[in-house]
């Protein structure tokens, strides 16, 4: 006779069904686990083994023999432990094997029984309920299950004795509740920020629409502050975000007691970050920084610090708002549609081009620095601002009136007329004017005769790329938006030039 339970193996964010067979026969006393194990599943047999000898059972004098099929899919990680477990009592007759046959289990063992949290149990919900199966998992992660499906049964119990006495009917688990986590303190506000009013603008501007947006001054300036402050200004995650970035958070275990946060992701890794770091990858192909800010921002402050090649490897990923990453026996792919904020110094030491400034290594101190990043790189970020030095008369100023509230209630209505326009154009899957393929930014954003032969002309001065000649038109949409207006202007498109002609002079450098 041979027990079934079934779990899940991920694959990305993907929970692909794993069956565990357990199979008792007469022989020389062996636990076999089968089916390309990592060394996690492997150790597991001592966890199972102490956990069952603290519930009160003991594993029979017999060959035990593990198989989890597929057989040609690697396992990886310690949520194979309570499956395994729930296979091997149901063998020797300690739990009705038939009432495991509706559910998927996940979770990992301690040796005196209990069922500790594991990563994963979010996308291994939804897994179970696109089999039609039920969730047994770790009770630390039931109300991080429970966000799967409100008709899903889910089972989240603290130690086998528990499990065993629900599924013999001798004690009930009641069914977690979803929870969501508090914010926690107060964003930065924009209000604390003085002067730097265009770089404020282009903050707004870059939050509306979506933009990746590069900030570029000597120290001091106010970049890394301008970019900490935007989380503030964006809106809330859209139930479909928020699941879509809770199972990225719980593949990489990063769920605190199973509750979801309606919060966009802010990631600011140090430059020090490696290339698996930051789009993912490692043995274990887990997801890295730019899979973790999905729908979310992405801060790479002192930019040029980071490795050229690091930095290149960005490239696609933005562009196709996910990062695939190819092994020799496997593909995994995240999703990585992100916004990018950067920030730099002009220079390695930070202040060319002030006023009264002398360099001693002259002009090629900014071009070295300035050309650790590509310019493909640079041609995929919309908005590149120059924020001046504040002076000591912008210091003393008072607090402007206006903070991050009032700009993000403008954010909020041009993020909603950009979703009634998509809605009504009938495309799927758009939420800003950054996410806009050429074509139909050609339509959403065709300009007015005059906008028209600006943004012509301006093209052949600055030889925009036909990347770049898009990226103006989604600016000056997001623009137009900001401003309530059906069509794009000529005052729009100038302003949106504006923004990408900035930063020509690092594009020529790099």
């Amino acid at each position: 006779m041979v027990a079934h339970v079934t779990t899940v193996s991920f694959q990305g964010i993907e929970a692909v069904p794993v069956d565990v067979q357990v199979q008792l026969t007469g022989g020389k006393p062996v636990f076999a686990i089968v089916g390309l194990p990592d060394k996690t599943v492997a150790e597991s047999r001592e966890r199972i083994r102490a956990a069952l000898y603290a519930t009160g059972l003991a594993l029979p004098a017999k060959h035990i023999t593990v198989n989890l099929a597929p057989a040609d899919l690697p396992k990886e990680g310690s949520h194979y432990d309570l499956p395994i477990a729930l296979g091997i009592m149901a063998a020797i007759g300690a739990l009705p094997g038939d009432q495991l046959d509706g559910y998927a289990a996940v979770g990992e063992l301690a040796l005196d029984g209990t069922i500790a949290p594991v990563a994963g149990v979010l996308p291994a919900a939804i897994g179970a309920n696109a089999l039609g199966k039920g969730l047994i998992c770790p009770a630390d992660c039931g109300s991080e299950a429970a966000w799967a499906s409100p008709d899903l049964d889910i089972v989240a119990g603290r130690s086998l004795v528990q499990l065993a006495n629900h599924f013999k009917g001798t004690q009930a688990i009641a069914r977690p509740t979803p929870r969501m986590r508090e914010n926690g303190p107060a964003l930065p506000d924009l209000r604390d920020v003085k002067g730097q009013e265009t770089a404020k603008r282009a903050l707004e501007v870059a939050a509306a629409g979506g933009h990746h947006l590069l900030f570029v001054g000597p120290p001091g300036s106010g970049k890394s502050m301008l970019a900490s402050r935007l989380p503030s200004i964006l809106p809330p995650l859209e139930p479909r975000e928020l699941l879509e970035v809770s199972m990225v958070a719980s593949i990489a275990g990063e769920l605190p007691e199973g509750a979801l946060s309606s919060r966009r992701p802010f990631r600011a890794p140090h430059h020090s970050a490696s290339m698996a770091a930051l789009v993912g990858g490692g043995i274990r192909a887990r997801p890295g920084e730019i899979s973790l800010a999905h729908h979310g921002v992405l801060f790479l402050d002192e930019m040029p610090e980071f490795n050229p090649q690091v930095l290149d490897s960005l490239r696609q990923p933005l562009e196709t708002g996910s990062v695939m990453i190819a092994r020799a026996n496997h593909r995994v792919s995240y999703p990585a549609r992100i916004q990018l904020v950067a920030a730099m110094n002009p220079c390695r030491c930070g202040h060319a081009g002030d006023p009264g400034h002398v360099c001693r290594r002259g002009p090629r101190c900014a071009d070295d620095y300035q050309e650790r990043i590509s310019g493909p790189l640079l041609d995929r970020i919309d908005l590149r601002v120059e924020v001046a030095a504040v002076t000591a008369a912008d210091l003393v100023l008072p607090a402007p009136r206006e903070g991050s509230a009032e700009v993000a209630a403008r954010v909020a209505r041009a993020r909603t007329i950009q979703r009634e326009r998509f809605a009504a154009l009938g495309v799927e899957g758009l939420r800003t004017n950054a996410d806009c393929s050429p074509a139909v930014v050609e339509e959403i954003a065709r300009p007015d005769s005059s906008g028209a032969r600006l943004l012509v002309e301006a093209a052949e001065a600055l030889k925009l790329s036909a990347r770049g000649y898009h990226r103006v038109l989604k600016v000056a949409r997001t623009l137009a938006d900001l401003d309530e207006a059906p069509k794009v202007g000529r005052i729009h498109i100038a302003e949106a030039i504006g923004y990408r002609g900035a930063g020509e002079r690092l594009a020529t450098a790099a």
